[in-house]
């Protein structure tokens, strides 16, 4: 529904530097179409790469009101400017105070797209005021229709299908998979991305909001979405599919249905460096990430698990260390320990591109369909 040249304004309201602006974030570090302003008044007027480390030549303003001159300035014919919002609070409850710019996004003739639970469209002030011909507010966090079961289809593409599985929620599954995406396709390779997030469906497009579908058929919308992803694929294409939650942590559903859905070919775990426990809510019970040969070994167990007769059980092929917290050497320190405590390829992707796991994945015999 968002499509790839559609100029954006990032609605960030406090979360420039922090956790819960994670959607924004990802959308500066990884849609290729324009950003045009971000909005954050605790921010206005600093230099983006100052505050984030992301290295996108993008003003940030105070408001909405601000931002509409930017937008005029550069603004290419028939193609209406979309305001996002960027945040992803706890409990995904839109900010009071972002309220008046979303009004006036709408007033000035912008569409709206937002991916927490409070959706824009039921609420009957931003409503009236989406008015003009073709203007929507894309409420994605929705349970697509049509939905049914799912019946390991998946299984018979002929293109490889990495999903990226993590020791905990936020690891970088989503940052993991664009980066591999990005180095394939300067590789000239076919390579397509399956969001299932709100920031991964913002930067992609399209993909299926897993946790606004009903357990039922969760697996039936990952099934659907990874099928609709991979039209016209060959044997040379490369299916990215972002991952979410870890059967590691105790709030989380969300690994079952992505395995049994997408049915992939290859597992790519992502670990963030140093981390020994997983995080939880304050006051809950500590709960301790496994040694990482213990993780590999349940993923691959319950990824034999619902697999047609004649499919091969994918296999984690590579390690995707997140050391954002460390300096050089300490990351390079961890990947070394990673690498040789695992017996597997283990790299940082955002902080040295996708390449060296790429070839890790690739060089793996690809699984027979069944």
């Amino acid at each position: 529904m968002l499509s790839p040249s559609a100029p954006l304004v990032l609605l960030l309201h406090g979360g420039l530097d922090n956790l819960s602006g994670k959607t924004g974030l990802a959308l500066l570090r990884y849609r290729p179409g324009p950003i045009l302003a971000v909005v954050d008044p605790a921010h206005a007027g600093a230099d983006l790469e100052a505050v984030t480390g992301i290295h996108r030549a993008v003003p940030i303003v105070a408001s909405m009101a601000e931002a509409l001159p930017l937008l005029k300035a550069r603004a290419e014919p028939g193609e209406r400017a979309v305001a996002v919002v960027g945040l992803a609070p706890s409990g995904g409850i839109l900010p009071a105070e972002m309220g008046g710019d979303l009004l006036r996004a709408l007033q000035a003739g912008l569409n709206l797209a937002c991916g927490l639970h409070s959706r824009l469209g039921d609420d009957p002030v931003l409503a009236a005021a989406c008015r003009g011909p073709g203007q929507w507010i894309w409420d994605l966090r929705q349970e697509p229709a049509g939905l049914t079961v799912a019946t390991a289809l998946a299984a018979g593409l002929p293109c490889r299908r990495v999903l990226a599985v993590g020791t905990d929620m936020a690891v970088g599954k989503m940052s993991a998979c664009l980066e591999l995406a990005a180095a394939a396709r300067r590789d000239g390779l076919d390579a397509r991305f399956v969001g299932t997030g709100q920031a991964g469906i913002l930067i992609a497009g399209q993909g299926v909001p897993l946790d606004a579908v009903r357990v039922d058929y969760a697996a039936g919308a990952v099934e659907a979405a990874v099928l609709a992803a991979a039209l016209g694929a060959g044997p040379a294409s490369l299916l990215l599919v972002e991952g979410q939650g870890s059967l590691c942590h105790p709030g989380s559903s969300a690994t079952l249905p992505l395995l049994r859905g997408s049915q992939p070919s290859d597992l790519l775990l992502v670990h963030r460096a140093g981390q020994g426990w997983v995080r939880t809510r304050a006051g809950a019970a500590a709960v301790a990430i496994p040694a990482l040969a213990e993780v590999i070994a349940a993923y691959e167990a319950l990824a034999a698990l619902g697999r047609p007769a004649g499919a091969a059980a994918p296999k984690v092929r590579a390690i995707a260390l997140n050391t954002a917290g460390l300096d050089t050497a300490g990351a390079a320190a961890a990947l070394e320990q990673c690498q040789q405590s695992a017996g597997l390829v283990c790299d940082d992707p955002v902080r040295h591109g996708g390449g060296k796991l790429l070839r890790a994945l690739l060089a793996a015999p690809a699984l027979t369909a069944p």
